[in-house]
């Protein structure tokens, strides 16, 4: 990921202590962010696990696609680009689909059924607030 992108705060403060903001709504998307940056944990993804805490975002970069075949719930997904703007959003993926859009940059997992996640439109500003 050498070309900027909205995730370097992650990388220059070292710390993953940071929230997911909509800029254009006002809204907190995430107050805690885990990170798929590397290949073994791209793959890895939320297979294997129950549920994602509700106020959590996986972000996957770089990605422009994901599936849900393993998954146990559904999950809210938000594709960005490199600036952090909302290209394709899609909301309630079941597990065993696929969904994706070829300029997407990162992509964003949230459980389903986020009022913020849902009040996200395509256009939408995102930014990172590291704290």
């Amino acid at each position: 990921m050498a070309r900027p992108n909205v995730f370097q705060a992650l990388f220059r403060h070292g710390t993953h202590r940071a929230r997911l903001v909509n800029e254009t709504g006002g809204v907190v998307l995430a107050a805690a962010i885990e990170t798929a940056f590397d290949s073994r944990a791209r793959r890895a993804g939320l297979l294997g696990r129950e549920t994602l805490a509700a106020g959590t975002v996986l972000a996957i970069a770089p990605s422009s696609a994901v599936h849900t075949f393993g998954m146990r719930f559904a999950i809210d997904v938000l594709f960005i680009d490199r600036r952090g703007q909302v290209i394709k959003r899609v909301l309630g993926l079941k597990p065993g689909r696929i969904a994706g859009t070829l300029t997407a940059f990162a992509v964003l997992e949230f459980a389903a059924g986020s009022p913020e996640v849902a009040s996200t439109v395509v256009g939408d500003q995102l930014r990172l607030d590291v704290r």
